[in-house]
């Protein structure tokens, strides 16, 4: 795993399917390395902003990435909680 550099991503909504695919792909393309993704402009917490942090999360782990997610306010943090998602955190 290359640590030397870092790949930063960052929200600021829920993704779009597209833009969702895109990153994943991003992702998919990048050797293993330390990747951030910043949360703090996403804004609502729902399902579809779970949906898009677990498959990031799923598109990390395949390629061998350590995926960190950094700025979850609260109300994101309690829906990740509720549905069982609290260590995506």
């Amino acid at each position: 795993m290359d640590t030397s550099r870092t790949l930063e991503l960052r929200l600021t909504g829920r993704p779009a399917p597209d833009e969702l695919g895109r990153l994943c792909a991003l992702l998919d393309a990048a050797e293993p390395t330390d990747v951030v993704c910043e949360l703090d402009g996403l804004g609502r917490a729902d399902l579809g902003v779970v949906d898009a942090l677990a498959r990031l999360r799923l598109a990390a782990r395949r390629r061998g990435h350590r995926l960190t997610f950094r700025g979850a306010g609260p109300e994101l943090r309690s829906v990740l909680e509720l549905v069982g998602l609290g260590g995506l955190l």
